[in-house]
């Protein structure tokens, strides 16, 4: 049995040492990594200088003029407003005229802007 014991216990420092040399001789780990894929995921409503709370008021009556719930419209429209610099024309639809107004959503994947 005491045969054995010194060839194995040879045998494993050998493999343990091996492993550590190779680690060492492969030098640090590179600090840049290599892109992730990403999915393209919806745009990022550009955040422009604020125009005056005065014109989103103004255009948030007239947008949510027929809304049953006026109040949580003007909320919305203002916050929309405020991030995207305009607000589309009527009370309904015409989003293609402020593309970042009409393509802001929400987490539930619903339009943010009302």
């Amino acid at each position: 049995m005491k045969q054995l014991a010194y060839p194995t216990l040879l045998l494993v420092s050998l493999l343990l040492s091996s492993i550590f040399l190779q680690t060492t001789l492969a030098g640090p780990p590179s600090t840049t990594a290599p892109p992730m894929p990403t999915k393209p995921g919806p745009p990022a409503p550009p955040t422009p200088t604020k125009p005056d709370p005065s014109f989103c008021d103004s255009k948030c009556e007239v947008r949510c003029g027929n809304a049953g719930r006026h109040d949580r419209c003007i909320k919305y429209c203002g916050i929309c407003c405020q991030r995207c610099n305009c607000v589309p024309s009527g009370t309904y639809g015409n989003k293609s005229e402020c593309p970042c107004y009409g393509d802001w959503l929400s987490s539930q994947g619903k339009p943010k802007c009302p």
